[in-house]
């Protein structure tokens, strides 16, 4: 179960888990969604986990949950390059959201 799968590296929206073939990317912030498919992401050419949200006037996204990164293609350094990425967009998206009152 993906649960119980040993945590390789940890951020503030992400983590990374050792699976037995793949190292999987688990997106924070879309947790408690639910799988409804699983198909290739379009942006980086691997496995993932969707799941739909939908904007203010109803309509339905299709959004990434998790991504399987395969250990004969993919090494840790590259899926936290993907990670570190997501961390920065999260980052700044919060940034812009909820500014500090100081």
């Amino acid at each position: 179960m993906l649960l119980d799968l040993p945590i390789l590296k940890r951020g503030s929206f992400y983590f990374i888990k050792d699976g037995s073939s793949e190292i999987i990317l688990e997106d924070k912030t879309k947790r408690g969604l639910t799988v409804k498919e699983t198909s290739v992401d379009e942006k980086l050419k691997v496995k993932a986990d969707k799941g739909m949200i939908h904007d203010m006037e109803g309509i339905g996204h299709w959004v990434p949950i998790r991504w399987y990164f395969s250990k004969n293609q993919f090494n840790l350094n590259q899926v936290s390059e993907y990670a570190e990425a997501m961390e920065k967009k999260y980052t700044e998206l919060r940034e812009l959201t909820c500014p500090d009152d100081d």
